[in-house]
């Protein structure tokens, strides 16, 4: 996904991963779209700071299946197969530190 279908999706009200069901794309109160690793609460700008780079490849973004979050919830698959399983921790996550 593009950075402008992404940023369409979630004003839609569509979830949109990242990598995994972990990742969730949303837009904050400020206007900010984050990434933020649902286990955790950890997260990272969907953006570089020029807010023109993508924070991971277009291919890695994906929006969720209804079909999918009902039969399996917990999920870490994308639809199209290529999902990486996340480490028990989070491992792999990004965190802010004091920036939020």
């Amino acid at each position: 996904m593009t950075l402008e279908e992404i940023k369409a999706a979630v004003d839609a009200g569509l979830t949109v991963h990242w990598v995994n069901t972990g990742y969730v794309v949303h837009k904050d109160r400020l206007g900010q779209y984050l990434i933020t690793f649902e286990p955790n609460g950890n997260c990272i700008g969907l953006t570089d700071r020029s807010g023109h780079r993508l924070n991971g490849k277009e291919a890695e973004f994906f929006i969720a299946r209804s079909e999918d979050a009902a039969e399996n919830p917990g999920s870490q698959s994308r639809p199209d197969g290529q999902g990486r399983g996340v480490a028990p921790g989070g491992a792999g996550a990004f965190s802010l530190g004091g920036q939020l």
